[in-house]
């Protein structure tokens, strides 16, 4: 609709001067010597190769051979140097850049302050009045220099920024780019001395510091990165959840176990990475108790503490709740609802209204937890280095059985694991797999290619170089000659490192391995290393997330436990709208295909959207890894320790989602999972058995245990489930949403409406049904 309002003179006015305006890029990353400024020439090189005016101010290579290699030939526009206690400083010649006025400047240090009696006193101030003059500016900052972070930053690690700029300046970028490297890469980096000019050596290098810049630098690109998605789909008029994160609100009431509810939401919105609300319902035009006033003055305590937001949704009855929520849930996208148990018989539901019921049968896209009735706050306040650190102390003089030094022996004979993960096809893993390599080869270590697809991209061919590329085996299949990697021929060359493309390829039938990755697990065993690339859409656990977000289902996906078994994951950052310019330039795709991926796949909504899953899934990946290494350092807060997840399943199509769902949860909350099928028969038929192997091999895949049980009667379903996940101790267990009307759910008592009313002393959570 707004497309056909007529723009006022005011707005006019502002489109106009913001064509006459310059554009501003930011090279973002987790500390110096992450590679900003070697990228920012890079793409300095590639502007100019294109025909575009480009010049260098105030940039500083630090002596460092690969980034100065980058200056090429760019030009130089001399700087102003000035003393600071002893060390030269770089100002921008403002005036030298206007009178040259070229189209866009590269320089770095956005968090950079002036000499005194400059005509501006930061670089940001430089940089604006660049803009406002037609000169389009790329510059540089680190994670640690912006306001917000910088504090955060000094708590966990003692560094410490010189300077600092507003958080909201990534805000007036038109594109925001994360330079990500791992501590594995910068610890390699510094004991090679390539690192000149970097302060705080000592604190950079400890593995953990930079681990935790590295999560923070992820957060806070998918937050910035959320922010265009939330707009984006709001010009579009979409709702509800966009599948690329978590967004949980608590439903309380001024009374009884309010606050807890509130700690069991927040504990699990932060292991989750989302975002955390707090809905209260009150009558409207009732005036608060002197208890509830009480209460409600605590909770907005307990909310500012723990950085929640809170709202008052007013109601006229019990059953008018459930609508209010779902359209609550639907119009702020939503995806977890906490709120307490029942507390009301199955006679009292139906005499007074069923809040249960009405919540279960309205809410669409959002899952619901039930949290039990014995939740407390001292189990959550359980934090995890209280029970690692004990169990720390004691495994450290336990002798090692034969098997675990059999493991031990073997993990040390593996090869190192480097996987390069992107949001999509085309932002540059490929090519930044193949220039790691030669910086391998130059190093005098042998490197191979054991598979490559530049799929005629010529930017990627180019970046081969000297790297010797082994023969692939070929295949005959249906009368085609295909081929695939040789693995065979890899493990008798025998070199020290081997490059392989795209891991979550399925090979063709009648080789060893079904599965690409499959190949590398074999390679690495033969204590080869390996580097490798995949997109975020082919990890097995986000499969559901991913569909979801496109509307495309991946068939071909890699096991989560591959991924955790990597020494090194790093991500490959690119903008959706550079990304989509690559692919018009025809730099991703052949000519034919352009125009059906840019209205599908590659539509910016997918992207924009998978650009943040893949910032949150590294991130979280991260603090998987600084929890395993230093258990004092996760950023994401406790959990209960005693968590074990318990999953129902039936033979439906539903089955899958609740599996990863089910691993995904119990991966965050460091819980053990079961999961289990209740046949309502003595025997199962053909068509049920394959559908069960499938079933157990998805939840074998991901590391879960699996268990069929018989009962003669259906309705003895929940109650066997319920036993069962009694007996294992479970904290919470996961059930499906039924695409039945809860009508007829109360007549025939379904599995869920079970679970829900005699499961209390569990936390039960009611998986999304989703609808588009």
């Amino acid at each position: 609709m707004d497309s056909f309002r007529r723009k006022t003179p005011e707005q006019i006015l502002a489109s106009i001067s913001k064509l006459q305006q310059g554009k501003l890029k930011i090279y973002i990353g987790a500390v110096n010597g992450s590679g900003k400024t070697y990228h920012m020439l890079l793409e300095g090189q590639s502007l100019q190769a294109e025909g575009i005016d480009v010049v260098i101010c105030a940039v500083s290579t630090m002596k460092r051979p690969e980034t100065a290699e980058k200056l090429g030939t760019l030009e130089r526009v001399p700087s102003i140097r000035w003393d600071s206690n002893g060390i030269e400083q770089k100002d921008l010649n403002l005036e030298a850049l206007l009178q040259r006025n070229p189209e866009v400047v590269l320089v770095d240090g956005l968090a950079h302050r002036n000499r005194p009696g400059a005509q501006f006193a930061t670089r940001l101030e430089d940089i604006q009045y660049l803009l406002q003059r037609g000169i389009s500016v790329i510059t540089t900052v680190n994670v640690y220099e912006l306001d917000g972070v910088t504090l955060l930053a000094h708590r966990l690690t003692g560094i410490r920024a010189e300077n600092t700029i507003p958080v909201q300046t990534l805000e007036l970028a038109d594109e925001v780019r994360l330079i990500d490297v791992t501590p594995e890469t910068m610890l390699q980096r510094l004991s090679e001395g390539n690192l000149n000019g970097v302060k705080d050596v000592p604190l950079m290098q400890q593995r953990g510091n930079l681990g935790v810049l590295r999560e923070l630098a992820l957060r806070l690109m998918a937050v910035d990165v959320n922010g265009s998605l939330e707009k984006h789909r709001e010009s579009q008029g979409l709702t509800g959840p966009s599948g690329a994160n978590e967004r949980v609100i608590v439903c309380v009431q001024y009374r009884g176990n309010s606050s807890a509810y509130i700690r069991r939401g927040q504990q699990i919105a932060k292991r989750l990475n989302g975002e955390l609300n707090v809905i209260s319902f009150v009558k409207e035009h009732a005036v608060l108790t002197k208890e509830e006033s009480m209460f409600k003055r605590m909770m907005l305590k307990l909310t500012d503490r723990i950085g929640a937001h809170t709202h008052e949704l007013p109601f006229n009855g019990r059953r008018q709740i459930p609508k209010l929520l779902s359209k609550y849930a639907m119009k702020y996208g939503v995806t977890r609802i906490v709120l307490g148990h029942s507390k009301h018989s199955r006679w009292k539901e139906l005499l007074y209204g069923s809040i249960v019921n009405g919540i279960l049968g309205s809410v669409r896209n959002a899952d619901v937890l039930f949290v039990a009735d014995h939740v407390n706050q001292s189990s959550e306040q359980k934090l995890v280095e209280t029970t690692s650190a004990r169990g720390q102390t004691s495994k450290s003089y336990r002798r090692l059985s034969e098997q675990e030094v059999a493991q031990q022996t073997e993990a040390l004979k593996r090869g190192t694991f480097k996987v390069y993960i992107g949001a999509a096809p085309g932002v540059g893993k490929t090519y930044t797999m193949l220039r790691e390599g030669n910086e391998l080869l130059r190093k005098g270590i042998d490197v191979v290619i054991g598979l490559l697809e530049t799929h005629g991209r010529a930017d990627t061919a180019a970046q081969i170089g000297s790297l010797p590329i082994l023969p692939e085996a070929e295949i005959e299949y249906c009368g085609a000659k295909l081929h695939e990697l040789d693995v065979q021929a890899i493990i008798e060359r025998n070199p020290e490192v081997v490059l392989i493309d795209e891991l979550a390829h399925t090979n063709v039938p009648g080789i060893a391995n079904k599965k690409r990755y499959e190949d590398v697990m074999e390679i690495l065993a033969a204590g080869i290393s390996v580097i490798t690339t995949m997109n975020v859409q082919h990890l097995e656990s986000l499969n559901d997330s991913v569909e979801q977000i496109t509307g495309i289902r991946v068939r071909e996906t890699v096991p989560d436990s591959v991924l955790q078994s990597a020494d090194e994951v790093e991500l490959i950052d690119v903008a959706p709208a550079a990304l989509q310019q690559r692919m018009r330039e025809g730099r991703i795709y052949a000519a034919n295909k352009i125009d059906q991926a840019l209205g599908h796949f590659f539509r910016t909504g997918n992207l924009i959207a998978l650009r943040e899953l893949v910032l949150r899934e590294i991130a979280d990946d991260v603090d998987e890894r600084l929890e395993a290494r230093e258990h004092s350092r996760s950023l994401r807060g406790p959990w209960r320790g005693e968590e074990r997840i318990f999953v129902a399943v039936t033979l439906s199509l539903n089955a899958e989602r609740l599996i990863r769902q089910g691993f995904r949860l119990a991966h965050r909350l460091k819980a053990q999972w079961h999961v289990m099928y209740v046949h309502p028969a003595k025997q199962l038929s053909e068509k049920d058995q394959k559908r069960l192997a499938s079933i157990q091999q998805l939840t074998e895949r991901l590391g879960g245990s699996f268990e069929l049980a018989h009962t003669r009667l259906r309705r003895r379903v929940a109650s066997a489930l319920l036993e069962r996940a009694n007996a294992l101790n479970s904290t919470q267990m996961i059930v499906g949403q039924t695409s039945r009307r809860w009508r007829l759910d109360w007549c025939r008592r379904s599995v869920i409406k079970t679970i829900v009313q005699q499961g209390r002393n569990l936390d039960v959570l009611v998986a999304a049904r989703f609808e588009v």
